[in-house]
């Protein structure tokens, strides 16, 4: 990820640069038209050609050769010499006088190219800009004073502090100031990308209201109780593939299973806890709870059965090994914020809801079902629960918990063993009306029929009835 921050200055600061040159190239075009260069004709319109063709260059090269330093560079040299070429105009070039004239609005000129380069903030460009044109200056005084004054040393020094090495001193005085800022603003921007960088990093493991309240350290990072949805996902059968798995299909297959999972985990405004091997823990109202947790989890959690549906099926027409996952869904009270450990703090939540959730997902290997999800998770839903293949279970007893659970599951669908008995992909036991994972470019199959019902008092063997039958494309 790359920050667009530093590109978005840039050109900014081009665009200024473009129409500061044009205004400086209007005033001495005023100048030479309407007169007051006397003895310096020649040498004034000679310098607006010259910043004509230099700055039409410079619009040119900023359009169609934009990361070229070395020319930068080149034209704030160019825009120098024609400072110091007016300057020689007015001091050096008319009659030896005592006033040379360094005080007509032509030399204003030498203030706004200075302003110019610093619109582009870069420090070096100031000082080679204003180092030549002062330099040049001072000689030009220096001179100018000598071919007054020959004779007596304390005359030429008198004469060289006058009104003219005023503005001189002025012009060294402005530029001291544009090259503060020009740092000042350096360092900055350099504080700001990389908070942007920070930013863009934190981005990859939270959601974007998290990294908002990271950033900014709020109250909500801070220790307290809140309730929140808890999803844990986990590979079925993954140690054993990582037993004989060479080390670059390993990370290959490891790291596409986690950007899938991750990046549905954001869709729905999740956060990645934590990533633990093959498993990942997700979050839904850290860290401030929303009255939609339930309904964003259960709606991740349907298109993370989809879409690790589609993977596998994928994995399997590319030799890859069909990897089963399952998903425990949890709501209930804990304790979220930093979690301080000495020389490493943790934004986590902790409690019972995390237990339970991570039994949930063990509990479906038992069921062999992509999905269990407790019923006070279905109980804090505010929209209807999705339709699917739902069957309830009642007082459910979870290792290590003295207290049963009633659960809802998906049945996990018979898939195919191999690419040649399904040239196509299957697609599992649940269709949700989210998008498709984009592992599927089989065409979509026809229309059938899923069902779907809550559950009622007259079931028979504990199962509930189900009914109210509703269609899904490209449904087996």
């Amino acid at each position: 990820m790359k920050s667009a921050i530093g590109a978005h200055w840039d050109h900014a600061r081009e665009i200024r640069s473009i129409l500061l040159r044009f205004v400086a190239f209007a005033i001495l075009l005023a100048n030479l038209l309407l007169g007051g260069n006397e003895g310096a004709e020649r040498t004034h319109l000679i310098v607006v050609v010259s910043y004509l063709v230099i700055s039409i260059a410079s619009v040119m090269t900023a359009r169609f050769l934009p990361d070229r330093s070395w020319l930068k560079t080149l034209f704030v040299i160019l825009d120098a010499l024609l400072v110091v070429l007016i300057l020689y105009g007015h001091i050096l070039g008319g009659p030896v006088t005592e006033n040379h004239n360094l005080t007509t609005t032509s030399l204003v000129v030498a203030f706004i190219l200075l302003n110019h380069v610093g619109l582009k903030l870069d420090r070096r460009l100031v000082l080679i800009f204003s180092g030549i044109v002062l330099v040049s200056w001072m000689t030009m005084l220096a001179v100018t004073a000598a071919r007054h004054h020959t004779a007596d040393t304390v005359s030429v020094i008198a004469s060289f502090f006058n009104q003219d090495l005023g503005l001189t001193v002025s012009f060294g005085f402005t530029a001291f100031a544009i090259y503060l800022l020009a740092k000042d603003h350096d360092r900055t921007r350099k504080e700001a990308l990389r908070a942007d960088e920070r930013r863009l990093n934190l981005s990859r493991f939270f959601s974007p209201l998290v990294v908002a309240d990271l950033e900014e350290g709020s109250s909500a990072l801070d220790l307290e109780r809140r309730n929140a949805a808890i999803m844990f996902v986990d590979l079925r059968d993954f140690t054993s593939f990582a037993e004989t798995a060479p080390a670059r299909e390993l990370a290959w297959v490891l790291g596409e299973y986690r950007q899938l999972v991750s990046g549905i985990i954001f869709e729905h405004g999740g956060t990645v806890d934590k990533f633990i091997g093959d498993g990942v823990m997700a979050v839904f109202g850290q860290p401030s709870p929303t009255e939609d947790d339930a309904d964003r989890a259960l709606a991740c959690a349907l298109d993370l059965v989809d879409a690790l549906s589609d993977w596998k099926n994928h994995n399997v027409r590319n030799g890859y090994p069909a990897l089963n996952a399952g998903i425990g869904l949890h709501y209930g009270t804990v304790v979220g914020g930093v979690l301080d450990s000495g020389c490493h703090s943790e934004f986590t939540v902790i409690g019972d809801a995390v237990n339970v959730a991570q039994r949930l997902e063990s509990l479906a290997k038992s069921f062999d079902a992509p999905l269990v999800v407790s019923s006070a998770l279905m109980a804090q839903l505010c929209k209807p629960v999705p339709t699917a293949d739902w069957i309830a279970e009642s007082s459910v007893a979870l290792p290590g918990r003295r207290v049963s659970i009633d659960v809802w599951y998906l049945r996990r669908e018979a898939g195919v063993n191999s690419a040649e008995e399904n040239p196509g992909y299957e697609t599992g036991g649940v269709q949700t009306a989210l998008h498709r994972s984009s592992f599927q470019s089989s065409p979509p199959l026809p229309d059938v029929c899923t069902g779907y019902s809550m559950p009622r008092t007259d079931t028979l063997a504990g199962s509930p009835h189900l009914t109210n039958a509703r269609c899904f494309p490209g449904s087996l």
